[in-house]
């Protein structure tokens, strides 16, 4: 019996195997700021990826993060989270690092406090 080596063939009693290892696609990181949620008057308003602001999805403004990227948003003050997808630019308020939609502040217990302390969780493409 021969050893695996990955994206190598090798032979397990006349069986045919290929062995392939899956590393994730960046660096994991960790940022920290406030949050807040978008206002209802933004509702069916294009976002900047070019997709229809919808209050209802799990999507969020960032300024700097590619379009696509998934984040999960951890509340500081309760421990509650939501992954969410960047489909927009901002926020444009000093100070804070991310927008949310309606649905997923209220999935994090942030609608009546209106602006959080969240930990943003992701990875970076290399």
């Amino acid at each position: 019996m021969q050893k695996a080596i990955s994206g190598k063939p090798f032979y397990i009693k006349g069986l045919i195997a290929l062995v392939v290892i899956i590393s994730s696609c960046g660096k994991p990181v960790m940022e920290t700021g406030k949050a807040s949620y978008y206002a209802d008057k933004f509702k069916g308003r294009p976002t900047a990826s070019g997709a229809k602001f919808r209050q209802w999805k799990r999507t969020a403004a960032h300024k700097t993060l590619p379009f696509g990227t998934n984040v999960k948003v951890v509340n500081l003050a309760n421990g509650r989270s939501v992954n969410v997808k960047i489909n927009d630019r901002g926020p444009f308020v000093a100070g804070r690092i991310i927008d949310l939609s309606k649905r997923a502040a209220r999935k994090i217990g942030m609608l009546n406090a209106g602006v959080s302390n969240v930990e943003l969780r992701y990875k970076k493409k290399s």
